[in-house]
């Protein structure tokens, strides 16, 4: 199983007005997060508009990844579905199409059951082929969640090395770590959380946010991973302004925003989501110019 740490940059999926993958900004976005020091890349995240890409949209966007990153960094493609049939499926492409990793979402439109949570994962492990499998966990937008028993179960799993829990409790994630030590890492999700999720024992930062603030994200981490947590609070409370756009702001439409306002022409947020207003914008720019991710 391949060892992950670091900052992973949820990315944004391109998609132009007739519904094609807009390669070229991909690879120009995946340089520009490469060359600022991360540790890999997760396309097909809550950031990368998973709900709102057909299988061939999705499929495009992890070949189009791949092949900028070029193996310089590990890919870590997002599968998502409301069916395991259909999740297996999806991870066997992601594997064909060259994914280092799966990041494992469960789509619940019905609640399921810990059985059926359980059985969901390990079938993905199990299509992964050895790859790892990194489990993600958000309570806010799944009808039915990965519980702390379930969680312990599947890091026996020997492909299940890593969860990503955005639920943003401290306390929660301190259980995952020593229900699960020695057998699943921690990654944190939001923008005014990882330093306390490494001070804790989490290995690093899954996250839309890393798009547009890679290099002080990375800064952040070494700071942590040296444990000058001094440092590395004065790195993350500038960042709290980042998750304020965030929770205002509809997710993929402020950051397409505002990587578009950083260069990066990336398109609409997928209709029927809709593109943020000038204000909105001019909202987003002071945010960035404020934390220096704003070339100005």
């Amino acid at each position: 199983m391949m060892e992950l740490h670091g900052v992973f940059p949820y990315l944004v999926s391109p998609v132009d007005g007739e519904g094609r993958v807009m390669e070229e900004p991909l690879r120009d976005l995946v340089e520009h997060l490469i060359d600022s020091g991360v540790h890999g890349l997760a396309p097909l995240g809550s950031t990368g508009e998973f709900a709102y890409l057909d299988r061939a949209q999705r499929i495009k966007v992890v070949e189009a990844v791949v092949a900028a990153a070029g193996g310089r960094v590990p890919v870590i493609a997002g599968v998502a579905s409301t069916s395991t049939r259909d999740a297996v499926a999806q991870t066997e492409a992601m594997v064909a199409a060259g994914a280092d990793g799966i990041l494992a979402i469960l789509e619940a439109y019905f609640p399921i059951g810990d059985d059926g949570v359980e059985a969901y994962f390990r079938a993905i492990a199990e299509a992964a082929k050895g790859r790892t499998v990194v489990l993600y966990t958000n309570p806010q937008f799944q009808r039915s969640d990965l519980s702390l028993p379930v969680i312990e179960r599947l890091s026996h799993v020997d492909n299940i090395g890593y969860i990503k829990d955005a639920s943003t409790n401290t306390g929660r994630l301190l259980s995952i770590i020593e229900r699960t030590r020695g057998r699943m890492e921690v990654f944190s999700a939001s923008a005014h959380i990882p330093t306390c999720v490494m001070m804790i024992g989490g290995v690093g930062w899954m996250a839309g946010p890393a798009c547009i603030v890679p290099k002080q994200s990375i800064a952040l981490y070494e700071a942590a991973r040296r444990g000058d947590w001094a440092a590395a609070m004065d790195l993350q409370r500038p960042l709290w302004r980042v998750n304020e756009i965030f929770s205002k702001y509809s997710l993929a439409a402020c950051i397409k925003a505002a990587l578009d306002l950083q260069g990066f022409a990336v398109g609409d947020p997928i209709a029927p989501q809709r593109a943020l207003d000038e204000a909105a914008r001019a909202d987003i720019a002071s945010v960035l110019a404020g934390v220096g991710a704003l070339q100005t």
